[in-house]
């Protein structure tokens, strides 16, 4: 299958987050903040070629909201072409990161980055669909390349 984006950017990756003593500490209550849920996804790659969702700014850490109190984390990724294919494997791939590292009283929402994707409305209504996303994990092959998303590069 030929790449949709042959020639994508690649951008500059932001440095690791000094960790404090008091994340470290078990007695200190550590909310859960942008920064974290960022460090989460962050080397997720991208199906189609050997780099990040960082390296192709995909995702960046001012479009990630979190509201511990609410458990509420949303986030908004903005595909490498307007037309991308692989934007709702993208999400999925965002969504099931987050499903298994978070605390189960999250609710998690991916949705692309307004106006950077020409079907938006669609993806994120699947996206959005907590019945569409089991389903669509409970195929083998997607769930592999989903796995394969998720896999830290060597």
């Amino acid at each position: 299958m030929p790449l949709e984006n042959i020639n994508p950017v690649v951008y500059q990756v932001s440095d690791d987050r000094e960790i404090t003593a008091d994340e470290e500490n078990d007695d200190v209550v550590d909310l859960i903040d942008s920064r974290e849920i960022f460090d989460l996804i962050r080397d997720i790659n991208d199906p189609e070629h050997p780099l990040t969702l960082e390296e192709l700014n995909v995702l960046e850490s001012a479009n990630i909201q979190v509201d511990d109190k609410a458990s509420r984390v949303t986030i908004q990724f903005t595909p490498t072409i307007p037309h991308c294919s692989m934007a709702t494997l993208i999400g999925l791939s965002i969504q099931v990161k987050l499903l298994r590292s978070l605390p189960t009283r999250f609710k998690v929402d991916v949705k692309i980055t307004p106006g950077t994707h020409a079907s938006e409305q669609a993806i994120n209504k699947q996206l959005g669909d907590k019945e569409r996303v089991a389903a669509a994990l409970e195929n083998r092959h997607l769930l592999a390349v989903v796995n394969r998303c998720l896999t830290p590069a060597k």
